[in-house]
């Protein structure tokens, strides 16, 4: 049995703390000669506005959109990450990370996780979202406040 991967995706919240997250995912899809796909996911305006708002807010969400593609690229690119594996989606962020791993065959997701506890955790974060539904293995990265991580 085959412990490599051969897909992993990362997750990233397009912060300064994405950096680190790739910054974990990077050597170890080095190490498996895998692919490395990035993801953001924007949750949907209408979802944020409970689709209330008697307006259409297409112009708005293509501006949000294009604003994400600049800042995942701005991330992505000082990694060489092509730009076809650099992707944005409109949803929730842990049920869309979900799909796109199981739809692109991702073997491991790796996530910044804030190490929240009690209530924050019970109310869950997309890291912990995403671990309980992942079909793969999950790498929850510790982010949040500096001195955190070493390196």
């Amino acid at each position: 049995m085959s412990n490599e991967y051969h897909h992993v995706l990362v997750a990233v919240d397009l912060t300064k703390d994405s950096h680190k997250v790739l910054e974990r995912a990077i050597p170890i899809a080095r190490r498996n000669q895998a692919k490395l796909s990035i993801i953001h996911t924007l949750e949907p305006l209408g979802f944020a506005y409970g689709g209330d708002i008697p307006m259409d807010l297409t112009s708005i969400q293509d501006q949000l959109d294009e604003h994400a593609t600049q800042r995942l690229g701005d991330i992505a690119d000082p990694y060489d990450i092509p730009r076809e594996d650099q992707h944005i989606v409109v949803g929730m962020p842990d049920t869309e990370i979900q799909r796109f791993a199981k739809d692109q065959n991702v073997d491991l997701i790796v996530v910044g996780s804030h190490g929240r506890h009690g209530f924050a955790l019970l109310l869950g974060s997309t890291s912990t979202g995403v671990l309980h539904g992942a079909e793969c293995d999950v790498l929850a990265v510790r982010v949040g406040k500096d001195g955190e991580t070493e390196e």
